[in-house]
């Protein structure tokens, strides 16, 4: 056999001094001294990789916020069941977020939440005899919710949040992002996949009436997208699928109607773990135009209360 190899001697070096390095000390991490605050940690963390996007985010959308720019959130159902909702409606009480888009999941949690003081029943558990789902009032509450919505040519958020509104008894009221938006004039919007949620299992279900009202809440999604152009946010948080494929379709409306805008805008994915239509349909092909995708990877109740601090001390700066 013929082995070859190469003469190291042979090997020409350069001066580390002419080098351009991508991590120098001013990107560290460093330890807090005496002040142990929140915005002592957020700026003792390194400025590199995700700890960067989360400082970019956290400013495009306290920026956005100050300038009247939109702050769409695009919700999934985890979000709310593991405690977020409270921060989702803190965030919405103090005017940051203009819109909030739910997937099915994520109205049924925070229904039950604020009517009942509970949600996320053990699947396995109810599976096996068929009583998954099956809870008599959230099946009978949320459907005759939306039945009275598709009447009154309503969307399917607002008809929720409307009902749980004239509730006299609501445990959960502080948490219940729906609530929030009711009470401070901000758009809510559902969006169902039939067969999907488990209120269609119920006897009270009405087709025709969930696709009447989560049909106007996706065009109600298109009429709030072109707030977004030149500074504002959209920030997927959990859902892997439904949000992402009714956001960018409601994003070629509003880009149809409008001379190819919103552009120039920040969009987001928070998840646990990296899907394909987040990252194709939230963050790379709605910003191809101008703007900044951000893909952000871990448990959501530990990432977003992050970012939800860190956008109120630059709020408060």
């Amino acid at each position: 056999m013929s082995y070859r190899e190469p003469d190291l001697t042979k090997i020409r070096t350069v001066p580390v001094a002419n080098r351009s390095n991508k991590v120098d000390p001013g990107l560290l991490a460093y330890p807090p001294a005496n002040d142990r605050s929140f915005r002592t940690f957020l700026d003792s963390l390194p400025d590199v990789l995700a700890a960067r996007d989360l400082r970019t985010t956290a400013n495009a959308v306290a920026g956005a916020a100050r300038d009247g720019r939109g702050v769409v959130l695009l919700l999934g159902g985890h979000v709310i069941k593991v405690g977020l909702g409270p921060l989702v409606a803190d965030w919405i009480r103090r005017g940051v977020v203009t819109h909030v888009a739910m997937n099915g999941a994520a109205a049924i949690h925070d229904f039950e939440l604020a009517a009942f003081g509970g949600t996320s029943e053990d699947v396995a558990a109810g599976l096996g005899d068929g009583t998954f789902g099956m809870a008599e009032e959230t099946g009978r509450e949320m459907n005759a919710a939306i039945s009275a919505a598709a009447r009154d040519n309503r969307g399917m958020g607002e008809g929720l949040a409307m009902h749980l509104g004239a509730l006299k008894d609501r445990p959960g009221d502080d948490a219940s992002v729906l609530l929030a938006c009711l009470r401070h004039d901000v758009p809510v919007t559902v969006h169902t996949a039939v067969g999907a949620e488990i209120i269609h299992q119920h006897p009270t279900a009405d087709g025709a009436a969930m696709g009447a009202t989560s049909h106007r809440d996706f065009l109600r999604l298109a009429g709030s997208l072109p707030d977004l152009d030149h500074g504002g946010v959209v920030m997927n948080w959990g859902s892997a699928v439904i949000m992402p494929e009714v956001f960018l379709k409601a994003l070629t409306i509003a880009r149809n109607l409008g001379g190819g805008k919103p552009t120039h805008f920040l969009a987001a994915d928070f998840d646990m773990q990296r899907h394909y239509r987040p990252r194709m349909n939230i963050v790379q092909r709605p910003t191809m135009a101008g703007g900044t995708g951000i893909q952000l990877t871990g448990h959501h109740e530990l990432m977003i209360p992050m970012l939800y601090w860190a956008v109120l001390e630059q709020l408060a700066e």
